[in-house]
């Protein structure tokens, strides 16, 4: 379920931001495919750079702040994420330890994490962090990116940029160093050329996508807390402690003690 809808936030991203298919539909007389609401807020043409008309040229830097500035005393307990816990596919990483800070990457809920090292980036390694808690700062390892979407985007544009195919392709250019310990270059991609979009279209997209993402975290929750229960309960019908018996056919199995 959280891969279908990953997939369809992807789609919107790549549609909206990359190919600007409300935008080339328009020209090209195609029928809408949005509600008309979010139609009526494309142009209705390109300009002669190839971009939505009235939308401007600008660099990722403008719409994502990479490596955020964050105060984290050194010693002080806080969640802590490393590489394993950053997921090659999807955008849940596993649950944080506590963990003294000592040096790293600091980072909050709504940040996404890119790692920056090979063969981690090439790999996939990417994640967008949650569950952390209201104004609860976290750290990690020192070779994650942490990418902060600007205001009005939504914090998962940060995530759906860093998994798009063309930002990877050219964050896996930028790496420098010697062989086996490239790491990708932090201005080469804050750097890098993007069309922004105006206002009202960052509004429109942060109302999309929100909500597969809360579903998404939602999803995620709920499979820890059967995996919990699971790992409560299995040890204990393998021990006989806990005995299943179905009394009738077609009855709910009971659980015994």
């Amino acid at each position: 379920m959280n891969a279908t809808l990953e997939a369809m936030a992807r789609a919107l991203f790549r549609d909206w931001f990359v190919d600007f298919g409300p935008t080339r539909a328009k020209a090209e007389g195609r029928a809408p495919y949005l509600s008309p609401d979010l139609w009526s807020l494309f142009p209705d043409r390109l300009d002669a750079e190839g971009k939505p008309e009235g939308w401007e040229t600008g660099t990722l830097s403008g719409l994502v702040s990479f490596n955020p500035k964050e105060a984290l005393r050194k010693g002080t307990e806080a969640p802590y994420l490393d590489m394993a816990a950053l997921p090659t596919q999807g955008a849940n990483h596993a649950e944080p330890t506590q963990r003294a800070f000592a040096s790293g990457s600091k980072f909050r809920d709504g940040d996404t994490l890119l790692a920056r090292i090979t063969p981690c980036l090439e790999n996939g390694k990417t994640c967008l962090v949650h569950g952390l808690g209201q104004e609860t700062v976290a750290w990690g390892s020192t070779e994650f990116i942490v990418m902060r979407t600007r205001p009005p985007l939504p914090p998962a544009f940060g995530y759906l940029l860093a998994r798009d195919e063309d930002f990877r392709s050219a964050a896996i250019r930028s790496m420098t160093g010697t062989s086996g310990r490239q790491r990708a270059t932090v201005d080469a991609i804050a750097n890098r050329p993007f069309t922004v979009p105006p206002q009202e279209i960052m509004f429109a997209f942060g109302a999309c996508v929100n909500a597969l993402f809360e579903r998404i975290a939602r999803n995620e929750r709920e499979s820890r807390t059967l995996a919990q229960t699971r790992d409560l309960l299995l040890p204990k019908l393998m021990s006989g402690e806990f005995r299943v018996t179905e009394t009738e056919t077609e009855q709910p199995v009971a659980i015994k003690a």
